[in-house]
């Protein structure tokens, strides 16, 4: 038996370094640029696990230098693409805390962004067997704020065009949601949690057109209240604002389940 195990240690030892595509001794000398075009084909073929496992090699290897900086970012792409938005999350994380003065700061912010922003992708597409007053659009404002910080420091970024239509589009998304959840709160007699909720749409969301909806909401929600002043303070606002109009509590508050309103 004791004249078995050293084979074994050996068969190993070869299996580990054969895993890296190159046999022990040219593994051992490999550049960190050797390490890191290895792992970039891989990423670019589509093998993403495989990818993730060479650039952490390479980070282990050579902790240090450009190759190893970057190393990160292609982990969070790779992890992106491999569908584990947590794990590419984290690798951004470290990224913009280890090298905060990077030349590639913005792809990383870019890349946060677009990881929640397709990671809460479903806020409204399946959602029927889920009560929207209980579902948090974390994903989607963490989104946001990226795009937005990504823009507001890197106005000339290449990603920053489609971090502004991205940013256009949240911003009515997130709006949509506090108009279902305000809709569902209404249809199940929670008055005053409806009524709230549509004054935030107004307050957060004011410059889009969900501030027609938000109103009529705000409206029939005071009016259920027997806040009639308030009722006819949100009327006038909806006739000044909308003078043509013609949007009613029943165009609101169909029969039609509530996660298909909009």
């Amino acid at each position: 038996m004791k004249r078995i195990l050293p084979f074994l240690a050996a068969a190993l030892l070869l299996g580990a370094c054969s895993s890296l595509g190159q046999k022990p001794d040219e593994d051992a000398k490999a550049t960190a640029e050797q390490m890191y075009t290895e792992a970039k084909q891989e990423l670019d073929s589509g093998n993403y696990t495989r990818s993730v496992k060479l650039f952490e090699a390479l980070q282990s290897r050579y902790p240090y230098g450009r190759y190893a900086q970057q190393a990160d970012l292609e982990i969070a792409y790779a992890n992106f693409k491999d569908q584990e938005p947590a794990l590419a999350l984290a690798a951004i994380d470290r990224f913009l805390k280890q090298h905060p003065t990077h030349q590639n700061v913005d792809y990383a912010l870019y890349l946060r962004g677009l990881v929640n922003f397709i990671e809460d992708r479903t806020l409204f597409s399946a959602i029927a067997k889920q009560n929207m007053a209980e579902r948090d659009p974390k994903a989607a404002k963490e989104s946001f704020e990226a795009f937005r910080d990504l823009v507001t420091r890197f106005p000339d970024s290449r990603y920053a065009p489609d971090a502004r239509d991205r940013m256009a589009f949240l911003v009515v998304a997130l709006a949509d949601h506090d108009l279902l959840v305000a809709s569902y709160y209404y249809k199940r007699g929670a008055y005053l949690a409806a009524a709230n909720r549509a004054k935030t749409v107004l307050e957060s969301y004011g410059h889009t057109d969900r501030v027609e909806t938000a109103l009529v909401i705000l409206a029939a929600s005071y009016d259920k209240l027997g806040q009639t002043e308030l009722r006819d303070d949100a009327k006038r606002v909806l006739t000044k604002t909308y003078p043509d109009s013609k949007l009613t509590e029943a165009d609101v508050f169909p029969e039609a389940p509530w996660w298909k309103l909009w």
